[in-house]
């Protein structure tokens, strides 16, 4: 939601990578997907505590663009007090999928092999 469209491309788009990282781009939306698949539904103040760092106001807003984005699904409930909950929609899901191994990519890369040549 974030990214623009790039202009010239279509839909405004270059590529599948292009796409993805219009609805992920950011420091925190992938850790946010993360909190999300290792629990199927979290309110907001346990994904505040599992994302230390980041501010109220930064979460709020990347959780309204998750879920515009069609990643997210948020479900409030009538109660006193008041109690909201999200999870991963299908498409969030297939999403952490696709994210797997750039995470294990990662986890290599932080254990020390490094790049390769």
């Amino acid at each position: 939601m974030t990214t623009l469209n790039r202009p010239g491309a279509p839909q405004g788009h270059v590529c599948g990578i292009d796409a993805a990282m219009e609805v992920i781009g950011g420091k925190w939306k992938v850790l946010i997907l993360w909190a999300l698949h290792e629990q199927p539904c979290r309110r907001f103040g346990e994904l505040r505590r599992l994302l230390p760092g980041i501010t109220e106001k930064v979460l709020a807003s990347h959780l309204r663009e998750l879920e515009a984005d069609g990643v997210v699904h948020r479900a409030s409930y009538d109660e006193v007090p008041p109690r909201v909950e999200y999870s991963l929609t299908e498409d969030g899901v297939r999403l952490n999928a696709a994210l797997g191994p750039l995470a294990a990519w990662g986890r290599e890369r932080s254990a020390g092999r490094g790049p390769r040549e």
